[in-house]
């Protein structure tokens, strides 16, 4: 946890970093914006985002991970408070795989992190362990995330779009953009070798 407070803090290193911290800025600044100009859940919205930027950050993913991702994140954010889903319908669907896709990989890496799941990099099919872990998450995000949309609906904006062939057609999609996620996590995070910390009891390494 400290090595992730640490990584979060430092400076950025390169270019690359510091386009992603700007991105985090700009989601800073929109939160006021889209609080002032398009009301109080637009600018709740902005700060959940805001928040959730913070994530690649934190795991220390690869800049270019962490820029797609702030891209991504803003680009449904905004297109929600925006009204764009409303007018063109399906603009929600590749927002659907590819905003699904890197939140289900980012919660695949987390839970590697904390040793709630096994890095598929220890297994014996780490490319097909990662992409159904990676699919099966993705599908239950995108289960909560209707879930929420219906919530919205009922009880904060009727304005919210809910439908049975919006909700599938979200699912699967969501589901296609984690599957595709997870077979490319060796890319995610940078690195071939395995996300989880070596255990104390770990055999030493051949000399």
């Amino acid at each position: 946890m400290l090595a992730m407070i640490h990584t979060l803090l430092r400076r950025p290193s390169g270019l690359a970093e510091a386009t992603a911290d700007a991105l985090r800025a700009l989601a800073l600044v929109g939160i006021v914006v889209a609080g002032v100009g398009w009301g109080p859940l637009s600018g709740i919205s902005l700060a959940l985002v805001a928040g959730g930027m913070l994530l690649p950050r934190l795991l220390g993913l690869r800049p270019s991970v962490d820029i797609a991702f702030g891209v991504v994140v803003l680009v449904a954010v905004w297109s929600s408070v925006l009204g764009i889903y409303l007018t063109t319908r399906w603009w929600d669907l590749p927002v659907h795989f590819l905003t699904n896709g890197l939140c289900a990989a980012l919660l695949y890496i987390v839970l590697v992190q904390f040793r709630v799941l096994a890095d598929a990099d220890t297994l014996p099919r780490p490319m097909l362990s990662a992409a159904v872990v990676t699919t099966t998450l993705g599908l239950a995000l995108g289960v909560l995330w209707e879930v929420f949309e219906w919530f919205g609906h009922t009880y904060l904006d009727p304005e919210i779009f809910v439908g049975y062939n919006d909700s599938i057609g979200d699912l699967v999609w969501g589901g296609a953009g984690a599957l595709l996620a997870g077979c490319g996590m060796s890319y995610l995070t940078g690195s071939p070798t395995s996300l989880a910390e070596p255990t104390a009891d770990a055999d030493p390494a051949p000399l």
